[in-house]
């Protein structure tokens, strides 16, 4: 789970809502993300702060494809989300990262939506180079991604593409994946797992939640790659009681995002349109492409030593 719910309002409510909130506004930015316009307003200098490190600039000229309203007004945490015009409120939120992962969320929603031979989809998961093609790792919380695609990048054959959500394209014989963030949202405690990026961390002006935003071509001494062609995709999973490594077929791949809510607490929209979109998508993506379970009971160097092995086939 997310964290927090999301309560779909109607553009006459959501109207209202920017009427009322609208004088709390301090502060106006807008992102790129992946080509789309994401205009953030909100109360909060430090979420101005982050976004502004996080996301690359887009021109003030530029019209938003989705706006996040971000205030506090002392009251409980919501998140009310109009889906025709892509616009989000959130109230009361004291922690960055959700932020940013319902503004990513909104712009997955706009690109579902967004009906033409270059549609896009999101995935929330990570995907580094190596060599010219990519791996994705994709897994519910507390499995791991974060752990291994750090871990991956470690050694200097790999290049940092995203570590929470990417973007990807299907074309007749191949995948392409594209970053979402110009940096990385890390959390701290990556270093006591991997020391290599402790003297790293240790300049990330961390947040209350122990995460901060990294510039991630000093993190990874510039090996950062914008896009790839995507190859393997690596599922995780934390279940003693099944095998630590398998291959798996499309269709139980599918099985398992499906069972597994695609992966992804952060689906501003859950209907059967929704549903039914992201099952094809997730059905054509693991028909190109080789599909593995990683189950990370092992440890962490256990683990990563068999993703490295598929890599180095």
């Amino acid at each position: 789970m997310s964290g927090y719910t999301v309560e779909l309002i109607s553009p006459e409510r959501k109207e209202e809502l920017f009427l009322e909130l609208v004088k709390m506004v301090k502060f106006e930015r807008k992102a790129n993300i992946h080509g789309a316009c994401v205009k953030l307003l909100t109360d909060n200098s430090s979420f101005k702060e982050e976004w502004e490190d996080n996301f690359k600039f887009m021109n003030e000229d530029i019209r938003p494809h989705t706006k996040i309203f971000s205030v506090e007004n002392g009251g409980k945490l919501q998140v009310l989300y109009e889906p025709i015009s892509k616009a989000c409120i959130i109230k009361n939120c004291d922690y960055y990262g959700w932020i940013k992962s319902i503004a990513l969320a909104a712009i997955s929603d706009f690109f579902e939506d967004y009906h033409s031979v270059h549609r896009r989809y999101s995935v929330h998961g990570s995907a580094v180079d190596y060599k010219g093609h990519a791996m994705a790792i994709i897994g519910p919380p507390g499995t791991g991604k974060t752990t291994m695609t750090y871990g991956l990048l470690q050694d200097k054959d790999f290049n940092y593409i995203s570590d929470d959500w990417f973007f990807t394209r299907l074309f007749d014989n191949a995948v392409v994946v594209y970053s979402s963030e110009k940096n990385s949202y890390i959390r701290d405690d990556i270093a006591e797992v991997w020391t290599e990026f402790s003297r790293e961390i240790e300049k990330v002006q961390l947040d209350s939640k122990g995460r901060g935003v990294a510039d991630v071509n000093t993190l990874f001494n510039g090996r950062i790659r914008e896009s790839s062609t995507l190859q393997t995709v690596i599922l995780l999973e934390r279940n003693p009681e099944n095998p630590p490594f398998r291959k798996l077929s499309p269709e139980e791949a599918l099985e398992f995002m499906v069972s597994n809510d695609f992966c992804n607490p952060h689906q501003l929209v859950r209907d059967d349109r929704k549903f039914n979109l992201r099952k094809n998508f997730f059905m054509e993506l693991f028909s190109k492409l080789q599909v593995y379970l990683l189950n990370t009971v092992e440890t962490p160097e256990e683990s990563l030593n068999r993703i490295k092995d598929l890599a180095t086939r």
